[in-house]
């Protein structure tokens, strides 16, 4: 309204002071001291009470337009750019979308008040977390975070839901990340094997109890009473590999990835859409296309302690170490059962085989390599089912020996002894 104005506290109590200088009861010195600013700051406002009043002491700034404020047109503009093509978007990454379309560059904060103001965005209420907070680990490699993701990244376009395999260092917060239909053994290995060309083979990993991780309970207790060690296939190889698995008890233990899980859902699934991908094959092709990069870049920290806890992969074979190891029985003729198919061995004797037993390695790429007594043995799939040959004897059949009538066998025991 005209001819009314608003002032902070801190104004009306400066008018209280500035009455008491013109009282002459207090010195502008003395003023200063009291209002908390320099003397000639103190000066100043007390001329320019004297010349206006208590308008005088008003900034001079109150109700003119910041000088960094965006024109109405060009704000018009960025509104309607989200509405048509980022309306679920967040403020953050509206942001970075928009600076990237050739808009002028905005700050997130701006836009979430724009987005507020037109109630395009609702304020989120932050919730307290009733847990203590686990302080990183001060090496890179240390420990690695694994988790898979299940969620609808395709948003329906290519039906149903997929796993988004992910790792994430702990003391970094580097990530990668790996596309598959569920959470299996052969998808962690894939990961695990590309972090290490691109890393190095880690100290530990954090899992969750997940049998692709870590045996069940059930397995445990029977190879307790055994007394043997049970492994996944996952296991195996990171046991080969030096690798520590820790189990997470709960979700919140790894929150680490968990949070990552959660930058996926949201930028990820944006990502997909805005490119108009809908099968796994594109999707790994733009995490691995500079995505993942683009994470890294923007959410990784630096490590406490320099030192890197990643060891060199040279002298392991990856390839026979991320494969699917089993063992089977080997028949007197060199065949072997696998997968509902029969495989004939190549005789290393005209004899049969010396141990029953034969470790097949099945590949990540399927192939497979049967392993007999440490060396890898040619072999062909048959056709069908093999039937068992039935050996004929070189010889002759023997009759039934008839005794005659009068032989001692016919007689009894007594007879032979009166003869």
């Amino acid at each position: 309204m005209k001819g009314h104005f608003l002032m902070r506290q801190e104004q009306r109590d400066r008018i209280d002071v500035l009455k008491s200088v013109r009282k002459k009861v207090m010195r502008l010195k003395e003023a200063a001291v009291v209002l908390g600013i320099s003397y000639r700051q103190c000066r100043r406002i007390y001329r320019r009470y004297l010349d206006e009043g208590e308008c005088g002491l008003i900034h001079r700034l109150v109700g003119r337009p910041s000088n960094r404020a965006i024109n109405p047109g060009p704000r018009e503009a960025i509104l309607e750019r989200y509405r048509q093509r980022y309306p679920d978007f967040g403020p953050t990454l509206a942001a970075e979308k928009l600076n990237l379309d050739g808009y002028k560059r905005i700050d997130h904060e701006t836009l979430r008040q724009w987005l507020v103001k037109e109630r395009l965005w609702q304020k989120r209420r932050k919730r307290s977390g009733h847990r203590t907070w686990r302080q990183r680990r001060a090496h890179f490699g240390e420990l690695v975070q694994m988790d898979g993701s299940i969620h609808r990244w395709f948003e329906g376009r290519a039906g149903g839901d997929y796993c988004l395999m992910n790792m994430v260092d702990d003391a970094t917060g580097v990530t990668m990340s790996l596309f598959d239909k569920e959470e299996t053994t052969a998808c962690a290995m894939m990961l695990l094997w590309e972090w290490i060309e691109c890393y190095g083979i880690p100290a530990a990993l954090y899992t969750d109890g997940r049998n692709v991780y870590v045996p069940s309970e059930k397995s445990n207790l029977r190879a307790q009473e055994r007394g043997t060690v049970v492994w996944t296939q996952f296991g195996r190889a990171c046991q080969k590999l030096g690798i520590r698995i820790i189990t997470a008890k709960s979700p919140q233990a790894k929150g680490r990835v968990e949070r990552s899980n959660g930058t996926y859902q949201d930028r990820l699934v944006k990502e997909l859409r805005l490119a108009g991908i809908s099968d796994i094959n594109s999707a790994n092709k733009l995490l691995h296309g500079g995505f993942i990069d683009q994470l890294n870049q923007k959410f990784s920290v630096e490590p406490t302690e320099r030192a890197d806890f990643h060891r060199t992969a040279l002298g392991y074979d990856l390839e026979s170490i991320f494969c699917i190891e089993q063992e089977r029985a080997i028949t007197r003729d060199w065949i072997v059962r696998f997968e509902n198919n029969y495989y004939q061995l190549k005789r290393q004797s005209k004899y049969r085989p010396a141990s029953g037993k034969i470790l097949i390695r099945k590949y990540l790429n399927s192939e497979l390599h049967f392993n007999y007594r440490g060396q890898d043995m040619n072999y062909q799939q048959l056709p069908q089912r093999p039937v068992p040959v039935q050996r004929q004897s070189g010889t002759k059949k023997k009759k039934k020996y008839t005794p005659a009538l009068d032989h001692p066998w016919r007689c009894s025991w007594k007879k032979r002894k009166r003869a």
